[in-house]
């Protein structure tokens, strides 16, 4: 090779090392409890623990109870199913998620939870087979999903559940939340024609065939509503008069009743009594 070529070919090599990026080094689990994982690094980001206490969560008892007692099967190495958390925005679905996780972890140090964004489904794969060499045992947590990539993402999911060849990590339970019971995105059918989108719902669908544990969340009445108002005005030492007509105005003023808007409420009226309360 002429010897002018073999340099310029040496520094071509030499600039693409500089620009790649360096390999992510590895995790270290047991320096915290929950975790955030980027697909594009490989990184997991360790993440504060999660502050409010699943006695807090008022009115989803039977939530509870399903979740935690699944959980608490997965983190003693019996067998557990996945989890699909669904039903109307702002019943607690996220909340049961890593409360309940932080309970049952308090008597398993080697419980983690890894969250991953719904964006990134199609990189659950290798996540996956990833944890699958580790000795911890993981809940990887997916809120808000559903398949707006359409059926890729549906399949990645599937892969990564059911594991190809190998069967699936007996050490990674998936835990995820939606409002829709199929995950289907609104306004699913698109201009690829009447098979075609028959074809993708039916893939889709399937998916949450793969979850074993369906724990729904209905609309929230207005005496529960009130009930998780007063407990939490009670934890936090916010006494004020008329406190049910002021939580309902709120709720009205929100358009619906949930146990987010009573959060919320409640943290209007600490903020007016100069009350801190956990983020």
């Amino acid at each position: 090779m002429d010897k002018e070529l073999k340099s310029v070919l040496e520094r071509i090599a030499d600039a693409l090392e500089r620009l790649a990026p360096a390999p992510s080094p590895a995790p270290d689990f047991a320096q915290a409890r929950l975790f955030r994982h980027d697909p594009l690094t490989g990184a997991f980001a360790q993440a504060s623990d999660y502050s409010l206490p699943v006695e807090a969560l008022i009115g989803v008892d039977r939530q509870k109870s399903r979740f935690t007692e699944n959980l608490s099967r997965f983190a003693r190495s019996h067998a557990a199913n996945h989890v699909l958390l669904w039903g109307v925005r702002g019943t607690g679905k996220s909340s049961l998620a890593k409360a309940g996780f932080m309970a049952v972890s308090a008597d398993h140090p080697d419980l983690k939870l890894v969250e991953v964004d719904r964006d990134q489904v199609q990189a659950l794969p290798p996540l996956f087979d990833m944890l699958r060499q580790r000795p911890e045992r993981f809940v990887v947590l997916c809120d808000d999903l559903s398949f707006e990539d359409g059926a890729q993402a549906a399949k990645a999911l599937k892969s990564a559940l059911e594991g190809g060849v190998s069967g699936p990590p007996p050490n990674v339970l998936f835990v995820a939340t939606s409002n829709r019971r199929h995950l289907m995105p609104r306004g699913h059918v698109e201009d690829r024609g009447l098979i075609a989108s028959a074809e993708d719902a039916e893939e889709e669908i399937s998916v949450s065939d793969r979850f074993g544990l369906w724990i729904g969340f209905p609309a929230m009445d207005q005496p529960t509503y009130l009930e998780i108002v007063r407990a939490y005005s009670t934890r936090y030492g916010l006494k004020t008069r008329d406190l049910d007509r002021k939580a309902l105005q709120w709720a009205q003023q929100r358009g619906g009743r949930s146990g987010r808007v009573a959060w919320q409420f409640i943290r209007d009226l600490a903020g007016e009594k100069g009350v801190q309360l956990p983020d």
